[in-house]
């Protein structure tokens, strides 16, 4: 990888490519640093079209739930890596890792590694045993051989150091720095009807914390609560506003592409960040949302957990709380939005947290890798 070409990354993740903000600033980061750029990912019935600045590669899949899925797409994506041009494979998430390495070690080029979460200990997989063995299975067998390698946040990298006696660094994933001043295009506007905006952005899944902040809604005329995304638990989310009777005030918008998101975000009154302890990977993660509304200045409602607890205090951006009472999550959400109640974390918080930051690791790893 000595001559004066550029050196072609392949870039793989399992979902559609359209909500993925992290991938999507990897890749952007990537291209600035001189690097050609291909993103391979899967295309559903109903993915919408995109546009990027680098090449992307969609296979559609004749599986998309259950074991075969994933069988499916890492034979597919296999056989796409053995022969695409490449010079580095940087896999993402340990579901894409099986594909990866065999490509990697087949045609003797550099594996980079991006854990987006711990992925046998996701609520999804950690209740369901042969699954769960499965995934940490592959973990364990890999994961020991990787020499480029990082994640979200310090925690989940000490627990993969110390156990695979690696060298897992972290890459949070932070907004671009220079996007806080986007102009809010008018088609993206919240019909609130004078009320105050309680949003939830991300996916719809078992222990994000939605349900507790349906049920306060009856005590809480004033507000109204958007749930941007999609997921597993959606309809039982759907049939709960329709029990309570409050689709006049949760409004359950769906997935949007991550370039309009910002737009929604900065219109809401407070950010929601809930979750519950389903394992280690929900513990100590570090959702990306807790710095979208940091950038937009929206004050956070948010789990106390330790992760979450670093921001949160270091910067005075929001308020932490362990329980979850319709009455108490009323009350919080009441006393966050008092009239003359401060946020001074805010300034600070926004210039010391941005992808520019950030991506510095990410390109020394990737230096690294393609001078081996």
């Amino acid at each position: 990888m000595n001559d004066n070409k550029p050196c072609t990354i392949v870039v793989s993740v399992i979902n559609d490519l359209v909500t993925d903000q992290r991938v999507h600033k990897v890749c952007t980061s990537l291209q600035a640093a001189g690097y050609e750029v291909l993103l391979v990912g899967r295309r559903f019935r109903r993915s919408k079209p995109l546009r990027r600045n680098y090449r992307i590669h969609r296979m559609r899949l004749l599986f998309n739930k259950s074991f075969l899925f994933y069988l499916e797409y890492n034979l597919r994506l296999c056989f796409y890596l053995l022969f695409v041009k490449a010079d580095v494979f940087l896999s993402n998430d340990t579901d894409t890792l099986i594909a990866n390495y065999l490509a990697s070690a087949v045609r003797r080029k550099p594996l980079v590694f991006d854990a987006h979460e711990m992925m046998p200990d996701t609520p999804e997989v950690a209740s369901r045993h042969f699954v769960r063995s499965f995934w940490r299975g592959i973990e364990d067998r890999i994961f020991p051989k990787l020499k480029y390698c990082y994640t979200v946040c310090e925690s989940i990298a000490e627990i993969y150091n110390k156990r695979y006696n690696i060298r897992m660094q972290v890459v949070r994933n932070i907004p671009f720095g220079e996007n806080a001043d986007t102009p809010l295009p008018k088609k993206t506007t919240i019909t609130a009807g004078g009320k105050k905006v309680i949003l939830y952005q991300g996916a719809v899944n078992r222990g994000r914390g939605i349900e507790w902040m349906i049920d306060a809604m009856p005590l809480l005329e004033e507000w109204i609560f958007i749930v941007i995304g999609d997921g597993d638990v959606m309809p039982a989310i759907r049939e709960q506003v329709r029990r309570l009777a409050l689709e006049d005030r949760v409004q359950l918008l769906g997935r949007i592409p991550f370039e309009a998101l910002s737009a929604y975000t900065s219109q809401a009154d407070i950010g929601l960040s809930l979750l519950e302890n389903r394992g280690l990977s929900y513990y100590y993660s570090l959702p990306n949302r807790i710095f979208d509304f940091i950038r937009r200045n929206i004050p956070i409602l948010a789990t106390d957990f330790p992760e979450i607890r670093k921001i949160i205090e270091s910067y005075q951006v929001g308020t932490l709380i362990d329980h979850y009472e319709p009455s108490y999550l009323a009350a919080v959400i009441r006393e966050m939005a008092a009239e003359g109640k401060q946020w001074p974390g805010f300034v600070e918080a926004n210039r010391e947290l941005t992808w520019e930051h950030e991506s510095e690791v990410l390109l020394k790893i990737m230096e690294k890798a393609t001078t081996v």
